[in-house]
């Protein structure tokens, strides 16, 4: 597991550390530092993929993310034309990777090579038992396309869950983590758990997968329990949006063994409350079994139900990080304020912009109204 995360001229940082648990959330308004730290994790991972770490440099552009030029990665007012990264595993280990800045470059030479025998790369960053899952990802479509070697042989998504039909296709009767499963369901089948945990967000909703080996994609469908009759199947285009857009985000999960790392933003995206209620109890309950999440959310409803599960003793207190991200106001930087929960789901501090809409709308509510 990745205990720390060290930012170096990076964006809008000068010099970051971050605490990182089994459950860590990003919160903030927008342009405040999120997506960044999500970023310099990915970064590392994509440039391993490219085979430029550990003895190149750092690939900007690729597959994962895609950032730009060196003039759009380095923190503005860096002192040092440097851009660096640094690691801190649970065993102990660490790493920091330097890299040379040049202004029109999309990959950045390593200022000395790192020898690819460090024990660094053999964490699950860096591993197939990995999923980063943007927040632009893949609505309804007739068709989804395949991938034999992201999917069978990496257990891939895609960044966009581009591949999850293709998943479930192949890995829908494997067995999930029992903690994870859902009383409710048929089976551990990761199929059936699925449709167990979508019972919450649309009940009744059942996936038809169909695959056509002529054309290299697999069709996405579903269908309704009504009573004790099924409805026929509905094409994905025609059925709610967002049964679609939550799909990867639970395969993602419900698929993860203990050990593995899964990088989430805005899962909550086009649920209604009680959807995104419902996914901070499955994030708390994954990072319980082992998996570490580092999830991006704007969504007090997934805090809360990440509150809910720690008061119902579904995970520990000291296993959630959370991270508030702001700029000062007085120079525009980057302020990571991090609060903390309590066995209760009591959090011990509330900087302004933390999740407090409600309690300000409720305030003006209160007021009285105006002629």
């Amino acid at each position: 597991m990745i205990c720390q995360l060290h930012l170096q001229n990076f964006k809008c940082f000068a010099y970051q550390t971050l605490q990182l648990k089994p459950l860590t959330l990003l919160s903030g308004l927008n342009s405040s530092g999120k997506s960044s730290v999500l970023q310099a994790l990915v970064l590392l991972r994509q440039s391993y993929q490219q085979g430029l770490l550990p003895e190149k440099g750092l690939a900007l552009n690729g597959d994962l993310v895609h950032i730009g030029t060196a003039q759009d990665a380095l923190f503005e007012g860096a002192e040092k034309d440097i851009i660096g990264f640094g690691l801190t595993l649970e065993n102990g280990q660490e790493k920091e990777w330097l890299f040379n800045y040049d202004r029109e470059a999309d990959v950045l030479g390593l200022t000395s090579p790192i020898s690819q025998t460090d024990g660094i790369y053999k964490s699950n960053l860096f591993g197939h038992h990995f999923h980063y899952l943007q927040a632009e990802r893949l609505g309804p479509r007739r068709f989804f396309e395949t991938s034999d070697f992201l999917v069978r042989q990496q257990r891939q998504l895609g960044v966009s869950g581009e591949y999850t039909a293709h998943f479930l296709a192949i890995f829908g009767r494997e067995d999930i983590q029992p903690e994870l499963a859902r009383a409710d369901a048929s089976s551990l089948n990761l199929i059936d758990q699925v449709e167990a945990w979508l019972e919450e967000v649309s009940p009744g909703t059942r996936v038809v997968l169909t695959s056509n080996a002529a054309t290299d994609t697999v069709s996405l469908q579903y269908s309704f329990l009504m009573g004790t009759q099924r409805s026929k199947d509905y094409r994905a285009t025609n059925v709610g949006f967002g049964i679609t857009y939550i799909l990867p985000i639970l395969v993602a999960v419900l698929s993860s063994s203990p050990g593995a790392l899964l990088l989430l933003e805005n899962p909550e995206a086009h649920l209604h409350p009680r959807g995104q209620a419902m996914m901070g109890e499955l994030l708390a309950r994954a990072a319980a079994c082992g998996v570490q999440i580092i999830v991006e959310t704007h969504s007090d409803h997934v805090l809360n139900g990440i509150r809910v599960a720690v008061h119902n003793g579904k995970l520990k207190p000291d296993d959630v990080q959370l991270h508030y991200f702001q700029r000062r106001n007085q120079d525009g930087l980057a302020e990571v304020i991090s609060p903390n929960m309590d066995r209760n789901g009591r959090i011990d501090r509330w900087p302004e912009g933390f999740f407090d809409e409600w309690d300000k709308s409720l305030e003006a509510l209160l007021e009285p109204g105006k002629e």
